[in-house]
């Protein structure tokens, strides 16, 4: 009864609705509303110091040809991105590690790609798509997006542990709540932001002029390199190659005439 009894105050009413008010969060390209508590300038900060720390931490790529690469590609998505990402300060590193086939971006513009990456990404559209996926999750505030429900979910487990402590099921409520929480909810949330990421990432593409079809030929390649070794999509944190295939051919229709009508400007 004390449970019910605090949930209905107008204390933790008041302080729900606050928080669910402040922690709103429009996605641009894509308009969706987030749940976001953390500040830009938290993420901001973070970010600088996290990928200054990565620099000191793993080897830096001294290739000529891929370097450059890389900052041309680099160079031209920052200016798509535009005020989408404000107080930005665009820093391209290419990362010398041949078997990591992956590349990441962090708030205030700090994008790193691993040499691995890039000789699966045999153009420079390939890159292109690359390096705007993973801006676009910098843009869209996943990362935040996920620790703020993270701590929602964390609150959850607190009241229900208040509300299961006299009764002889508590531990199996419990877990089930975190299984739940986890397959009901966290992963849902991270595939989705990936194909979230993926559209706003081939828009920043097509608007660098670099043709948004490249992203179908990539994530074919990334398919035929895993050899159908993927977990089931249900428990994975990213959805399954060929979802992202089919959900990348059907926004062509969209992003298409974006690319036409920017290409010309780097020819």
């Amino acid at each position: 009864m004390k449970y019910r009894a605090f949930l209905k105050s107008p204390w933790f009413l008041g302080v729900t609705f606050t928080i669910i008010l402040v922690g709103c969060y429009t996605v641009p390209e894509t308009g969706r509303s987030s749940l976001n508590f953390i500040s830009s300038g938290e993420e901001l900060s973070l970010g600088i110091s996290e990928f200054e720390k990565l620099k000191q931490q793993s080897p830096i790529s001294t290739d000529p040809v891929l370097n450059r690469r890389l900052q041309t590609v680099g160079r031209r998505i920052a200016e798509a991105v535009g005020d989408a990402l404000p107080g930005a300060e665009w820093e391209f590193v290419l990362f010398d590690d041949s078997d990591t086939i992956n590349a990441f971006a962090l708030p205030g513009g700090k994008v790193g790609v691993y040499t691995g990456i890039m000789e699966l990404a045999s153009t420079d559209e390939e890159l292109a798509v690359i390096v705007g996926h993973e801006i676009a999750h910098v843009t869209a505030r996943h990362g935040s997006e996920r620790m703020s429900h993270g701590m929602v979910a964390g609150l959850s487990q607190v009241l229900l542990g208040a509300a299961v402590a006299d009764s002889d099921n508590r531990e199996l409520y419990m877990a089930a709540f975190g299984i739940g929480t986890a397959y009901a909810v966290m992963l849902p949330y991270s595939r989705n932001h990936e194909l979230e990421a993926d559209e706003i990432g081939i828009i920043y593409a097509a608007k660098a002029g670099y043709n948004p079809e490249a992203s179908i030929e990539f994530w074919m390649k990334m398919n035929l390199v895993k050899g159908g070794n993927e977990p089931p999509e249900w428990q994975s944190t990213h959805p399954s190659d060929l979802n992202r295939i089919d959900r990348l051919e059907a926004m062509m229709p969209r992003v298409k005439p974006i690319y036409e009508k920017n290409k010309i400007r780097y020819q």
